[in-house]
């Protein structure tokens, strides 16, 4: 018996009916693998896509974002409301509150979840925004264009802020650090950003502190009070592996999954992909959490391979990219800048489009790409290849990125 005649006799289940769920799911399908998949999802509604939730869902251009997926076509099981709450890898089962599910492979696909606020559990009118339930009830309220506090200035929140103001809402953005997406992004990026919100007609307020939510109104550390007929907290996200404790999978202090390089854990027959695992990435010599549409898409395609194969031998190790629309621009990245020595900036800040680029001992590892969807696309590749640069080419903005080459 070959060993990929043998992995299709194992049952894969996968933990997670988000877009790394989904995506694994159809993976193994497209793959070859014809074993039983079942794809457990702990929400009630057909499996969907979450950026359109922050705006299509919420404006009310959309009912939802359901997959385009013909579940019952390709054989794969949605078993939906299904909350895991344990997993016996000696036995091989998971625990759920409709009783134990076997698996042969078991795929981690559980997403991260939204950080809460402390001390708003159960105070009116705040409101997270990461489930289609949370968009339902966000929707009617915007529509009644309250006025809006958000709490951080990260990509969520900007998302949000551009949102509301579209749906008409006086909104003010209170952000913690002393600039936008300050954990995301050296200043250098971020200065231009946080005109935009002036721009778009809302408030921002830098270093400042949340003291207190009270129905009505936020309290800031320094004693001012913003009225608030809504308050949606952005304040970042975490892995949603607290499930996990005591189960033998190893997690890393930010609660990530610490997948290998074939995203397989420290278990047995168990992977992990998309938001709840993080991944060593030799491309950058150091492990990677992405919170990222894109790593969830792609993530999955590794895992089927590997799974399929039998003996795991395709290593995850992408370019990172991301996106996000906000304040009527289109802003990308892709790569990842931590290890940079050189940013070069490509174009003018003030103006429409522009570009920044980080490169590491002359090769580009990152870009940020402001309404230049070229400088975004042409420095993926250049990062993918590794080939050096010119830095006066770079600074240029009428010069491709691809023209750049040292």
């Amino acid at each position: 018996m070959s060993e990929q005649t043998e992995q299709n006799q194992r049952g894969v289940v996968i933990v997670g009916a988000g877009m790394a769920g989904v995506q694994t799911a159809v993976a193994l399908r497209e793959q070859g693998f014809t074993g039983p998949v079942t794809l457990l999802g702990a929400e009630p509604h057909q499996p969907y896509d979450r950026p359109p939730l922050s705006k299509a869902v919420l404006l009310g251009k959309a009912e939802d974002s359901a997959f385009d997926v013909d579940f019952e076509g390709l054989d794969i099981r949605l078993r939906l409301g299904t909350e895991v709450t344990g997993l016996r890898a000696a036995d091989h089962e998971l625990d759920t509150e409709a009783g134990p599910v076997p698996y042969g492979i078991l795929v981690l696909a559980t997403g991260a979840q939204p950080l809460t606020l402390p001390g708003t559990e159960g105070v009116p009118g705040v409101h997270l925004l990461r489930t289609l339930d949370d968009a339902a009830r966000l929707r009617p309220v915007l529509a009644a264009s309250p006025r809006t506090v958000v709490v951080g200035a990260g990509w969520i929140g900007a998302e949000f802020a551009t949102a509301a103001r579209e749906a008409g809402c006086e909104v003010t953005v209170v952000e913690a650090a002393d600039r936008v997406l300050a954990g995301a992004l050296p200043a250098e990026a971020t200065e231009p950003m946080a005109r935009w919100y002036e721009e778009a007609g809302a408030g921002l307020i830098t270093g400042a502190k949340v003291a207190g939510v009270e129905e009505g109104r936020v309290l800031l550390a320094d004693g001012r009070l913003l009225p608030a007929g809504a308050v949606v907290v952005g304040i970042g996200a975490r892995p949603a592996t607290g499930w996990l404790a005591g189960t033998g999978v190893e997690r890393g202090a930010d609660g990530s999954v610490t997948a290998d390089a074939y995203l397989r854990t420290s278990l047995p027959d168990v992977y992990a992909v998309g938001d709840c695992a993080s991944f060593p990435s030799g491309r950058y010599g150091t492990r990677l959490l992405v919170h990222h549409w894109d790593n969830a898409l792609q993530g999955p395609r590794t895992v089927a391979a590997n799974i399929l194969a039998g003996r795991p031998d395709r290593v995850y190790d992408p370019v990172p990219y991301f996106w996000s629309e906000q304040f009527g621009r289109f802003v990308q990245y892709a790569g990842h800048h931590g290890g940079a020595d050189t940013l070069i900036l490509r174009g003018d800040p003030a103006g429409a489009s522009w570009s920044v680029c980080w490169l590491r001992d002359g090769v580009l590892v990152a870009v940020l790409a402001v309404g230049r969807p070229r400088d975004l696309a042409q420095g993926r590749k250049l990062i993918e290849a590794a080939v050096p640069l010119d830095p006066s080419k770079v600074a240029d903005p009428a010069t491709p990125l691809k023209s750049a080459t040292a």
